[in-house]
């Protein structure tokens, strides 16, 4: 048995684990990621990064990377197959960008190689235990001693189940089947490029459904396929060559043939959140602390999101710069946030129709689509531009995204690459603390505001530049 010792355990190097420990090493936080496969599959699996994940990627300068490895770019998000606009929001993406979800991690663990970090692949985090002044986490024939472990280990999460967490929700009743299609030639009627969410999802009859999105090798295609009023008995069962072939049928007719499949899974439309993010020295993020039915790829979103919250204040909470409550706020935070997502995706479940009643109601909410507030509504829930922290605010900005502004001859969101917080200033102001960075700008983004402190996450925590109860004098 070999013996190591780490700051922080991450385990899985899905895009939640890889992008908190890109955020630990950034703050130079000794971080050991642990992972059970071998390699990466190189599998698609989800396919978009939402507008405020482009953000919060571009606030650490790696959107670009993302961008290299992107094959689409999609004008609009949807609700419940609607397509809904992300006009009217102050952001510099405004869209959809289509990448695999092979490509993100790609992305991540380059960095994430770069600041001296490697993936410990092949080695499955099967037991640990916690005391008063760490963890001790087994993984193969590694033993490493830890101060915090976070699981970052999917909705079958180890980490999870070992602190017997209750994982609380909704079991559904139907199920889904994503699979990577390569056709002989173009299928009829198939879309040959996807910069719209407008038909690429159809429903031929009540419960059923099938959305087909191009991919960027010619004639491979994501085919989604489900029936929300029926599910195997074994979710886990294989995903037969036959039942692809038997939707690709119903929605090109016999003359679309398949010359592979080169991938497919099955999920389920259960809805499930941890019934708490920390047990002392253990947390979770991403899907290890929600699941849900997914609908425009927001489980992905909000993993990265999970992450970009919890680095910056585990790293503090490990420096000694942060204030008794700071890390307890990751939960208080994030937990509401996917909470608000697991209700509009049971929303959008809802506007299925499997009734004659219920299709009645999706044309009468596609008509409300259509008003300019509603459009702006729910894509703000969708693409997580809307998410504010707080409810005490001094200013209406506290809790609220920066947006990114000029700054010279570049953006606010330069200023972040460091991972630090960053005090913005019309006038020549001394650094209140050796962890901000200020920054003299001419204007700032809300009136009559002559300086703003922004957390390392880009939301605004005051405008009146304090640091108190978010950093250790």
């Amino acid at each position: 048995m070999r013996e190591l010792t780490a700051e922080v355990v991450v385990a899985g190097a899905g895009p939640t684990g890889l992008m908190l420990a890109n955020e630990l090493a950034l703050a130079g936080v000794d971080v050991q990621v642990l992972e059970r496969m071998h390699e990466r599959t190189g599998l698609s699996k989800a396919l978009n990064l939402q507008p405020r994940t482009a953000e919060v990627l571009d606030l650490r300068g790696l959107l670009g990377r993302a961008e290299d490895r992107s094959f689409a770019t999609v004008a609009d998000g949807h609700f419940a197959v609607i397509p809904v606009s992300y006009a009217g929001w102050d952001t510099r993406h405004p869209y959809q960008l289509g990448i695999p979800q092979a490509e993100v991690e790609a992305a991540l663990e380059e960095r994430l190689n770069e600041q001296g970090v490697r993936v410990r692949r092949g080695h499955e985090l099967t037991t640990f235990t916690q005391d008063a002044d760490g963890v001790t986490v087994t993984a193969g024939d590694l033993r490493i001693r830890a101060k915090y472990l976070v699981g970052c280990d999917g909705g079958r999460s180890t980490v999870r189940k070992a602190l017997n967490m209750r994982f609380e929700g909704i079991e559904g009743q139907g199920h889904g089947v994503s699979a990577d299609v390569l056709f002989k030639r173009t299928p009829p009627g198939a879309p040959t490029q996807w910069r719209s969410m407008a038909n690429m999802v159809t429903s031929e009859s009540p419960g059923k459904f099938i959305g087909v999105i191009p991919l960027p090798e010619q004639n491979l295609y994501r085919i989604t396929f489900g029936d929300r009023l029926n599910r195997p008995a074994n979710l886990r069962v294989k995903v037969t060559g036959e039942e692809v072939r038997a939707a690709v049928t119903d929605r090109f007719g016999p003359e679309a043939e398949i010359s592979e499949i080169r991938w497919a899974s099955r999920f389920s439309d259960d809805s499930r959140l941890a019934a708490s993010y920390r047990v002392d020295r253990v947390l979770l993020a991403g899907d290890a602390a929600h699941i849900h039915f997914p609908a425009g790829g927001q489980g992905l979103n909000l993993g990265i999101q999970d992450a970009m919250n919890l680095g910056w204040k585990l790293a503090a909470e490990l420096r000694n710069r942060a204030p008794a409550t700071l890390l307890n706020t990751y939960e208080a935070e994030r937990r509401p946030v996917a909470q608000r997502v697991l209700d509009n995706i049971a929303a959008q479940n809802a506007l299925i129709p499997l009734t004659p009643n219920q299709l009645a109601l999706r044309a009468l909410f596609r008509d409300l689509t259509a008003l300019p507030e509603v459009q702006h509504y729910l894509s703000g829930l969708v693409s997580g531009l809307d998410i504010t922290y707080g409810t005490k605010k001094a200013h209406p900005a506290d809790g609220t995204r920066l947006p990114d502004f000029p700054v010279g001859k570049a953006y606010a969101s330069t200023l972040f690459h460091k991972g630090k917080f960053v005090l913005l200033t019309k006038s020549p102001t001394p650094i209140p603390h050796p962890e901000v960075q200020v920054a003299e700008v001419p204007n700032l983004p809300h009136p009559k505001t002559e300086k703003m402190l922004v957390r390392p996450d880009g939301y605004i925590a005051n405008t009146t530049g304090e640091t108190e109860g978010w950093l250790t004098p």
